[in-house]
């Protein structure tokens, strides 16, 4: 098996991808635009701090989890790993009411039902069915082979009328959608299976990683490297040519041509489509569809450095919220929603830097969506001065030590993480699910040209979890899917 296979872009699930492939024989090349791997997973360091892209935490890492068997076979599990507390991984702060997410499926019920003791049963059914979709995550190795996919599958649910249906209080069913700046809460559209595995697997167990997201990338690189393949870095892909119904070249920085049997793409899908300039098989009504599709919201962060030995480390994340806001409407001219996300500190006990993100789109930066960064002038400056301004008071007024701790204070924006990701609208998310149109917004890894895949967030579900399941999809196209399962011991 000697296939030339070219993947475009070296975020998590290309490099999944070619991890999987070189490994069975494939003579892999991953092409990367920006001189640093690893897209989401990057990290950038400020003021003597490593902080991250995209990456903050991850779930179901402990043994028979849901993730466990794939960062087992591409051996991530002995990177310096730090399980969250498990009593309370997450605190959900609505107003001033405090509420503890615990991991585990019966130590999650047992802390909320201390807040509300008429709902334990509600709760049970609540994370019943949370593990049922969990112990079920590698039933197939693509969503479509599910009974009726289009018709009576978890992709075809509304996951807020699910929750309307389950959880009776009206508190509680804010609080247990707390959690939600890991996934973009949309009450006409979200699927329940979506929120049901990204919670699932969260409850499971909870993990920080020390140190970083990019150490991932790195150690995948490292392993599709010593398995013969190549891993390139500055090398945009500008055009895909196809010859016969198939992709025969790429142009790589509009001068290079690779010639290749198979083309993975961890790029957006609608990105993808327009490096093909010509085409006798991708119909215009196809691509339409395609660049039609709605991103999910972006981010806007700020990465504080802390005063030394002031703030005491905390091995849990705060999700702030106002007492009046609608998580399942997201609201981006004010900040009513923050995620406080803690690094681990190289030694002592002691917070050395934080993030805080709180919901921002693309649309909400329209003068400056066209400029480069450090190029955009005063008035973005101004504008991202003022959004940290108003994003700390917000934290301060739940955690009024915050003020007094803060040493420096950078930030970023959906243009931003457009730049160093690639990802199209600087979304958080990828590609936005709707439960009343999965046929469309669900994305197969095979496209119209027959040796042209697919890979990614925007496919199915997003996040750690989400993307390294894709990328057993996409590899499964080429290698066949019981291999995969007896290859990964699924």
């Amino acid at each position: 098996m000697n296939e030339r296979v070219v993947i475009i872009g070296s975020g998590l699930g290309g490099l999944e991808c070619g991890t999987i492939l070189a490994r069975a024989g494939m003579n892999v090349s991953v092409l990367e635009k920006e001189p640093q791997l690893g897209g989401c997973l990057q990290t950038f360091r400020r003021g003597g701090l490593t902080f991250d892209t995209g990456f903050h935490y991850v779930g179901g890492l402990g043994e028979c989890e849901s993730l466990r068997p794939l960062f087992d076979y591409f051996g991530l599990m002995n990177l310096p790993w730090k399980q969250l507390d498990t009593d309370c991984f997450d605190e959900v702060r609505i107003g001033d009411r405090r509420f503890a997410f615990a991991q585990g499926h019966e130590r999650f019920v047992e802390t909320l039902a201390a807040s509300f003791p008429h709902q334990r049963e509600h709760l049970k059914n609540y994370t019943e069915m949370l593990r049922q979709v969990g112990l079920h995550i590698w039933d197939s190795l693509d969503p479509r082979d599910m009974d009726d996919f289009y018709g009576s599958s978890l992709f075809a649910r509304s996951a807020y009328a699910w929750l309307e249906e389950t959880i009776t209080d009206p508190l509680l069913r804010r609080v247990l959608s707390g959690t939600s700046l890991k996934l973009e809460l949309d009450r006409e559209r979200l699927p329940l299976y979506v929120f049901a595995q990204i919670n699932n697997s969260f409850i499971q167990s909870a993990w920080r990683l020390s140190g970083g997201g990019a150490q991932i990338a790195n150690r995948l690189a490292e392993q599709i490297e010593q398995n013969g393949g190549l891993i390139r870095t500055r090398a945009e892909v500008t055009e895909l040519i196809e010859r016969d119904g198939k992709i025969a070249e790429v142009v790589i920085n509009g001068e290079e041509h690779l010639p290749c049997d198979y083309v993975i793409s961890d790029a957006h899908p609608a990105l993808t489509l327009s490096l093909v300039k010509e085409s006798a098989v991708l119909r215009g009504v196809y691509r339409k569809r395609i660049e039609r599709l709605r991103n999910s919201i972006g981010m806007f962060t700020v990465n504080i450095r802390l005063k030394k030995d002031v703030l005491p480390y905390r091995n849990s994340n705060l999700y702030l919220h106002r007492d009046d806001a609608d998580l399942w409407n997201v609201r981006t001219d004010r900040v009513e929603s923050v995620l406080v996300h803690f690094y681990p500190p190289e030694e002592g006990c002691y917070a050395e830097g934080i993030d805080l993100l709180t919901p921002l789109r693309k649309t909400d930066l329209p003068d400056w969506e066209h400029d480069q960064p450090g190029h955009r002038g005063a008035a973005y400056e101004a504008f991202k001065q003022q959004k940290a301004e108003e994003t700390i008071r917000f934290v301060a007024q739940h955690w009024p030590e915050l003020e007094d701790a803060i040493d420096r204070v950078w930030t970023s924006t959906p243009l931003t993480y457009e730049h160093y990701t690639g990802t199209k609208d600087g979304s958080a998310f990828g590609v936005m699910k709707d439960w009343q149109s999965p046929m469309t917004t669900v994305l197969s890894p095979r496209t119209p040209i027959q040796n042209l895949l697919l890979t990614g967030q925007s496919l199915n579900l997003h996040g750690i979890l989400g993307t390294s399941m894709t990328s057993l999809f996409t590899s499964a196209e080429l290698l066949g899917k019981e291999t995969i399962k007896q290859e990964l011991k699924l």
